[in-house]
């Protein structure tokens, strides 16, 4: 089926949002990535998100919501989960929480995994907050993407991998933030554990709790989207840390170094060396230079400060450049 692109008007969000009500596929912008979404209260709409992805289904999706009502309205929230999303939402941040039993189907179990928990997320979009709330329920919404693959914040990067895929997508121009959302779950001890790191610094985190965040420990279960080992990963293989790429590689800098395409295709992800700009662009980056590259060459990244977004950015890296899986669970 062809994919409808659809414009960032008040009758473009309409459509999509009848789309979504007869189970369809809508990809809408955040102001971290591009997300594919379906009605998160219908089993049916969020299997077809998996099979339009290739994504496995040990993988949760997160909830996007219209405001902390709604989140309210589905998981139950600890006092320190409720203080984080006073003060981060609408943005960038995703809180899993416990679903709750007690209204009928608040979320597909398919959207949570069968675990009880469930991710929520306000975005703080125009657009995607205007779909929301002409929709009226809770939107399952991974990145729009095929699984595994770089994340998308244009339209074109949408219909890149999706097209003939989904029903529609909004364009809603790039994105401002760049990277995904800060996953984070709180027990009701007030014990907070980065899940993934994203748009949210952690030490922003910090600072509202009051106490340090606590990492995974090892043998886990995933009970948030971005947790495989294997993830954002472009065809060609990376090479990180790397100040200055070896012959015939491409090279992603990060700081004062010029854009060429000799002796081998160069891109900085911020020539001052902001975060902010690097992860804003650090998707569309990998996307051009992955198209630039053979089969059997690689792309070599600059080394990135290990702090505020540059850990998600280091997230995001690190999983691209990680091993790719021989078999995938569907």
């Amino acid at each position: 089926m062809p994919t409808k692109l659809l414009p960032p008007t008040e009758a473009g969000v309409a459509e999509a949002a009848d789309i979504l009500r007869a189970g369809g596929l809508v990809a809408f912008p955040t102001e971290t990535v591009y997300g594919l979404g379906a009605d998160a209260r219908s089993e049916a709409a969020v299997a077809r998100i998996f099979e339009a992805k290739g994504r496995p289904r040990f993988n949760p999706l997160i909830a996007h919501i219209p405001d902390l009502a709604t989140a309210e309205a589905i998981s139950r929230f600890s006092a320190s989960a409720l203080s984080l999303a006073k003060r981060f939402w609408p943005g960038p941040l995703t809180l899993v929480a416990d679903r709750r039993d007690d209204i009928p189907a608040p979320v597909a179990l398919l959207a949570t995994a069968g675990l009880d928990t469930v991710g929520v997320r306000v975005p703080a979009h125009a657009i995607a907050s205007a779909l929301l709330r002409a929709f009226g329920g809770p939107v399952a919404a991974p990145s729009a993407n095929l699984s595994g693959a770089v994340s998308p914040t244009t339209a074109a990067h949408v219909l890149d991998g999706l097209e003939g895929k989904i029903d529609a997508v909004i364009d809603g121009g790039p994105c401002a933030v760049g990277v995904e959302s800060t996953i984070l779950r709180i027990a009701d001890s007030g014990e907070a554990h980065l899940l993934r790191p994203g748009g949210v610094p952690a030490e922003d985190i910090e600072t509202e709790l009051g106490r340090a965040l606590l990492e995974l420990s090892a043998g886990f279960t995933p009970s948030s989207p971005g947790q495989l080992e294997s993830h954002y990963a472009p065809k060609a293989k990376l090479r990180l840390n790397a100040i200055e790429p070896h012959k015939h590689e491409a090279y992603i800098s990060f700081g004062p170094h010029a854009s060429g395409e000799w002796p081998c295709p160069t891109r900085t992800l911020s020539p001052t060396g902001d975060l902010s700009e690097a992860a804003v662009r650090l998707f569309s980056v990998l996307r051009e230079l992955d198209a630039l590259t053979p089969e059997d060459a690689s792309i070599a990244v600059a080394p990135i400060p290990e702090i505020a977004l540059g850990v998600a950015i280091n997230d995001r890296l690190r999983r691209a450049a990680a091993p790719r899986p021989t078999c995938t669970e569907k």
